[in-house]
């Protein structure tokens, strides 16, 4: 019987990855506490078990008279709960028996008659706690390396509360506060979540994935679009209203492939089997860009953007709109604003150009506009203010044809009118009292003036 533990102990090694001497030492400690349990048992004794042919032996243990136990450290003793902590008895310290010399001490043999059958009994129950103890370990450690990753289950049971899923070999948990809110779970049904918390616990790993998240979006993108997944193509930022709608920015890292047609996929294919799996979720996919004008400009799609007058300091933008596009640009109860401002991290302030136009005649050139940005006196040849901001200290923006009336007003000692300064934003080389145009000056580089959605 004991040579069939000792096998049954390597087989379990070799298919389930448990180590056997983990196994054995565990054995050793069961065995002993049922030998505590035994009348009469000796007050220090151990269990050896010979590795060759598993036969096991119960040792009364003598140790050097009037010396200190040597024992192992110990964390603190939990006390149960509703047990007085006064009337709490620790267990006994574990005796370190490495710490002692085999000449320092005495063993004796006391093992009991019917040992054997304590013996098969206890191997049983230890052997099968350490393969759930040793699968629950590996299960964890698998799903914890994949906090992130999409996973496809079966809906098992959903009620008010939450929502269990069947991986497979664990069962995930859908929180409520990771659902979306318009979306069905009936039972049987396949979905894809994300992974976004896995949680240690004595019955198992506890694995919790999510509908709401980004990465969900991210991660069904990776699935569908071949370049995503082999880094040609990445995705810069995800803004999302659950159920609703989300919008994401693209770059491609490699010249001659376009991010948003690499997504959208052959007449829309890519796309379309994301939103499907989102359950009719709108997508906007937008070009990421470094300069924040078109940044901007481009989140609010599907609206036509005029001009975006940017504050580079407080990351707030101004954004001017055909009067037509204003309830476009704004969504459904704010949302496209709210997920382009998200998107972009900018704080946006939209107005339409009637209002713009306004707000104009009423304020002074150079004076700064409700949303703090000062912008340029300067006016271009279209007959519009340039859209750039002012440089700090100054009423003209950086561009060269307009930064040079900064000492055209310091010679004058006084700003320029009006008139002033929209002849000398036309003319090259202009002076106070000269009206000859040499040369028309350009709207600018860094303009982002007419900008589409």
């Amino acid at each position: 019987m004991n040579r069939e533990i000792i096998e049954a102990i390597k087989q379990i090694e070799r298919e389930k990855g448990i180590d056997s001497e983990t196994l054995i030492v565990a054995l050793e400690d069961a065995l002993l506490a049922a030998y505590k349990k035994t009348p009469d048992p000796a007050e220090f004794a151990r269990v050896d078990i010979d590795r060759e042919t598993g036969e096991m032996r119960v040792f009364q243990v003598i140790l050097p008279e009037g010396e200190e136990l040597r024992t192992l450290p110990r964390e603190e003793p939990v006390i149960p709960e509703g047990v007085d902590p006064e009337e709490y008895e620790p267990p006994p310290p574990d005796i370190d028996w490495a710490a002692y010399a085999d000449d320092e001490i005495d063993a004796v043999d006391v093992t009991p008659d019917n040992f054997g059958r304590i013996a098969a009994q206890t191997a049983k129950q230890v052997i099968l706690q350490r393969i759930r103890e040793a699968e629950r370990e590996m299960m964890y450690d698998e799903y914890v390396d994949r906090v992130g990753e999409v996973v496809t289950g079966i809906i098992q049971q959903s009620d008010s509360r939450y929502t269990l899923v069947d991986l497979g070999r664990v069962e995930a948990l859908l929180p409520e506060s990771e659902q979306v809110h318009n979306e069905r779970y009936d039972h049987g049904a396949r979905i894809k979540a994300v992974i976004v918390e896995v949680r240690s616990s004595t019955k198992g790993p506890q694995v919790i994935v999510s509908r709401r998240s980004d990465q969900l979006v991210r991660e069904l993108f990776k699935l569908e679009v071949p370049e995503m997944a082999d880094g040609l193509v990445e995705i810069k930022g995800v803004a999302r209203e659950p159920g609703w709608r989300s919008k994401i920015a693209v770059i491609s890292h490699v010249q001659g492939v376009d991010p948003v047609g690499a997504c959208v996929g052959p007449r829309g294919s890519r796309v379309r089997m994301v939103v499907s799996e989102l359950r009719g979720e709108k997508i906007d996919i937008i070009p990421f860009n470094e300069e924040p004008a078109r940044y901007v400009a481009k989140a609010l799609s599907p609206a036509r953007v005029r001009e975006v007058l940017v504050d580079d300091d407080n990351r707030q933008a101004t954004v001017i709109v055909p009067d037509d596009q204003l309830s476009l640009s704004i969504g459904r109860e704010g949302m496209n604003a709210r997920l382009a401002a998200r998107l972009t991290g900018w704080h946006i302030d939209i107005k339409s150009e009637s209002t713009f136009a306004r707000e104009e005649e009423s304020d002074e050139f150079g004076d700064e506009t409700d949303s703090g940005v000062s912008r340029c006196a300067a006016m271009l040849r279209t007959g519009k203010r340039c859209p750039n901001a002012a440089v700090p200290g100054t009423r003209y923006c950086a561009l060269p044809a307009h930064s040079r009336f900064v000492a055209v007003e310091a010679s004058l000692g006084r700003p320029l009118t009006a008139e002033e300064a929209e002849e000398a934003s036309a003319t090259e080389g202009w002076e106070p009292g000269t009206a000859a145009p040499v040369a028309a000056v350009g709207t600018g580089e860094g303009h982002e003036e007419g900008a589409e959605g």
